[in-house]
């Protein structure tokens, strides 16, 4: 069920200056709350890190759970997973569209022993690097390019070795909702590279978690897994079917998301191409 902020008893005959108000105030709450816990469970979850692979992401996963149960609660912001019979068990690579930081915890909840490919300066944050280090994720250097895929064929081989599944955001960032698609190359080479088969994911959560701003909107992020893509098409083809699927059907969440509720003021391609 949607909940959306205007349609609860409590808050009808609300302007919206008040609508506005109280948003702001949930996402204030929900914030404070959010850097407690993970600062408070990262400090009490610090003998796990002495622990096997799999116990670390089982501690991770308990941050990411009552990160959602908050944002259920303060913001009134529920996650739905849709397609998860589209996983596949044991190795397999993830492309997921990547509109906020919401999906990068969310994710981890319904992926088995998930590895993400992330930028090398994350590892080297206090407390923070030390969980990806424990869960052993791919850290790559930006800033030697010429490198780059070569750390992550190393690191994937030994990824899909050990039956695991591979997260990649294709785009490389955040993008806003609307952006025009901006894929990198480098996940067909994984794909290439391993023969494995890839799972497309869409989302529609910018909407709600919006990249670079503060306020977390009430509604339904769906986060939805879309039918495999086969290895054996060759990288051209493979980038384009990747991308079609992505985008058609986070299109289609997005539209899903905003005949339901009005107010998200869905933003025109232009203007979030203007902002990206």
């Amino acid at each position: 069920m949607l909940y959306i902020l205007a349609e609860q008893p409590a808050l009808r005959g609300k302007t919206k200056h008040d609508l506005t108000a109280m948003i702001l105030l949930r996402s204030i709450i929900f914030n404070i709350c959010f850097y407690i816990v993970l600062v408070a469970l990262m400090i009490i979850g610090l003998p796990v890190l002495f622990r096997r692979r799999q116990r670390v992401q089982s501690w991770t996963r308990l941050w990411a759970r009552l990160s959602l149960i908050m944002l259920d609660r303060i913001c009134h912001l529920k996650v739905e997973f849709r397609g998860l019979d589209h996983l596949p068990k044991g190795a397999v690579l993830i492309a997921s569209k990547h509109q906020s930081f919401l999906e990068t915890f969310a994710l981890v909840l319904v992926i088995e022993d998930y590895t993400f490919v992330l930028k090398r300066e994350l590892t080297l944050i206090p407390l923070f690097g030390w969980y990806l280090w424990g869960t052993e994720q791919i850290a790559i250097d930006r800033a030697k390019r010429g490198s780059a895929l070569v750390q992550i064929a190393k690191g994937t081989r030994k990824v899909f070795a050990q039956n695991r599944q591979l997260l990649i955001f294709p785009e490389g960032t955040r993008r806003p909702v609307g952006a025009p698609p901006n894929y990198k190359a480098g996940v067909a080479h994984i794909q290439a590279a391993t023969g494995v088969v890839c799972v497309p994911v869409a989302l529609n959560s910018g909407l709600f978690w919006p990249r670079r701003q503060f306020r977390r909107r009430p509604g339904t992020v769906v986060i939805e897994f879309l039918p495999p893509i086969p290895p054996g098409l060759g990288k051209q083809a493979f980038m384009h079917r990747l991308e079609e699927q992505i985008e058609t059907a986070t299109e289609r969440l997005v539209a899903e998301a905003c005949a339901k509720d009005p107010s998200l003021a869905c933003p025109t391609l232009a203007g979030q191409a203007e902002s990206a």
